[in-house]
């Protein structure tokens, strides 16, 4: 091959590759794909308490995927996603009623102390136990007395006002399948 063909070679890929990458199909974000109910969004977020600690984040891990308006997610940040668009970012502050509710003084328990292991006897230990249908439920020693132990079925985050700082990521039509992801 000649330096003219080859230079004509190399012309045609920068160009093929130029024109695949400006030609694709719009993003969500230039297609103007806000966030409404039904939809399916992918989320990068942190949660901070009201001190700044963080208590959860998507950071280092695949971003939170769910169905706008089907209940995935707590009301509070539900609501505050509505019209938002892929790239933008927000700050988002949730009071407990749209969050995991306040406290309820009705999810103290009283159970006998020989019912917990010994090393779960201490104020503030979480343990698991099992809902009504088998699931998975934390739960919290409160107070430990001299023969019981006070346990809260509280939501942990019951009660708290919640921070959130989200980034839309994605934003997909209900119905539409997903990409393969990479792995």
């Amino acid at each position: 091959m000649n330096c003219v063909s080859t230079l004509k070679l190399a012309v045609f890929i920068v160009v093929g590759f130029w024109f695949f990458v400006d030609h694709r199909a719009a993003p969500a974000a230039e297609s103007g794909v806000a966030v409404q109910n039904g939809s399916v969004v992918s989320m990068e977020y942190t949660l901070t308490d009201d001190k700044g600690q963080v208590m959860d984040t998507s950071k280092g891990k695949p971003p939170l995927v769910f169905t706008k308006g089907s209940g995935q997610i707590i009301p509070g940040l539900d609501k505050e996603l509505l019209g938002m668009k892929v790239g933008q970012e927000k700050k988002v502050q949730v009071k407990p009623e749209d969050g995991y509710g306040p406290v309820n003084p009705a999810a103290f328990q009283e159970v006998p102390k020989d019912k917990l292991p010994p090393e779960a006897l201490k104020v503030g230990t979480m343990l698991m136990a099992s809902g009504p249908q088998g699931q998975p439920m934390p739960v919290r020693v409160h107070e430990i007395k001299d023969s019981t132990v006070i346990v809260d079925f509280n939501h942990p985050m019951a009660g708290k006002t919640l921070f959130f700082d989200i980034k839309v990521v994605d934003i997909k039509k209900a119905g539409d399948k997903a990409a393969p992801k990479k792995q």
